[in-house]
């Protein structure tokens, strides 16, 4: 599925960038006046092969959800048990992911990939949006989807977190779940993530990727405190210097150093590539297995789009690396895909323009 996936996976149109460029030139507003909206919609619009590119929607946040050994490191104060905690929380509709769905109309899907510990009772969701809303927002609810590979990673700092056959697998659970949620309908992915420990591998695959030292790779997560951080930063330069892991072997790369939830998003990317869907990354997690997919796939970088700049010093590195520029800057470093989520209204807003602003010829606007 994999080699398939990535022999799928094509270069942007040119001529459908170029009618784009050319469109813009054509409608009521000065040349260049949108700013970064105009180069998103052109690099949209190569993406989908047609000027204008359809809609961005629906959208679908995927959230990939593991724990890591790494966690027994003492690289988080929280208890891994809040993995499966949360899963129970976005099932229930109850989490800053549920509110901003909800908002922004986009369904949510949860995928245990490798969750370590049991998941808590089925609690009765909350509806993504009131019946008949006038604001036409999702009423579906949150879904799980059974797809563990192993419960969680092995300890990255002993040995290697993954085996390759599992990594893969992992990587596979991303491809399907695009191709599932494509077929439904889905015109954006939107990626999210949950898992306790799980900035540290992004970490280490940031600087495995890009070259960064370990300490620019490397943030705070959730908010640790000067000796944690420190440790974490040790973890991540001894796991590295331990597994040296080759940039040109992705998979390799993440099964020495990433989690199941960074193999299964850089699996939905490449997925939403192979089908010319555009993928809004949300935070460090989603960076750096885009990085991963772009070493898989270098042509998977014109299906992404940055949705913010995460707090997390290792997403600026990745993004970088990736010549991608966010489009928000909020400070945010929450993960579950809501800087995706916010970002949302913009990707779509910058597609709009092409299908209903009017030219200065069919308005009767003169130019200058």
């Amino acid at each position: 599925m994999l080699h398939t996936t990535i022999a799928a996976i094509r270069p942007l149109d040119e001529p459908a960038m170029v009618a784009a460029g050319e469109l813009h030139g054509r409608l009521t507003k000065p040349a260049g006046s949108l700013g970064v909206l105009e180069e998103l919609s052109v690099r949209l619009a190569g993406l989908a092969r047609s000027c204008p590119p359809p809609l961005p929607e629906p959208a679908a946040v995927a959230i990939f959800a593991g724990d890591h050994g790494v966690h027994a490191q003492g690289v988080t104060p929280w208890p891994q048990e809040v993995t499966a905690q949360m899963i129970g929380n976005f099932l229930a509709g109850g989490a800053v992911v549920n509110a901003f769905a909800r908002q922004a109309g986009a369904s949510v899907t949860v995928v245990d990939v490798g969750v370590a510990t049991p998941l808590p009772p089925a609690v009765p969701a909350q509806a993504d949006g009131p019946p008949g809303d006038p604001a036409g927002r999702s009423t579906r609810t949150p879904r799980l989807v059974a797809a563990n590979v192993r419960p969680g990673t092995r300890d990255l700092a002993v040995t290697a977190a993954l085996t390759r056959d599992e990594a893969l697998a992992a990587v596979e659970t991303g491809i399907r779940i695009a191709r599932e949620l494509i077929d439904a309908g889905a015109g954006i992915l939107l990626t999210g993530d949950m898992g306790i420990g799980n900035t540290t591998p992004a970490a280490a695959l940031v600087a495995a990727f890009t070259g960064v030292d370990p300490a620019e790779a490397t943030g705070r997560g959730t908010g640790v405190d000067d000796p944690t951080y420190a440790r974490k930063i040790g973890v991540v330069r001894a796991a590295l210097a331990r597994h040296a892991p080759d940039p040109a072997d992705p998979l390799g790369v993440l099964a020495a150093v990433g989690g199941l939830e960074h193999a299964a998003l850089a699996g939905l990317i490449l997925g939403a590539a192979a089908r010319r869907v555009p993928v809004l990354l949300d935070g460090v997690i989603a960076v750096s297995a885009a990085l991963a997919a772009v070493a898989f796939a270098p042509d998977a970088v014109g299906a992404l789009v940055a949705g913010h700049r995460s707090a997390e010093p290792g997403a600026t590195a990745g993004l970088r690396h990736l010549g991608l520029d966010p489009l928000i800057d909020l400070g945010l470093r929450l993960g579950e895909g809501t800087g995706a989520l916010l970002a949302l209204p913009v990707v779509t807003g910058a597609v709009r323009v092409l299908h209903e602003v009017a030219t200065f010829d069919s308005a009767g606007v003169a130019e200058k």
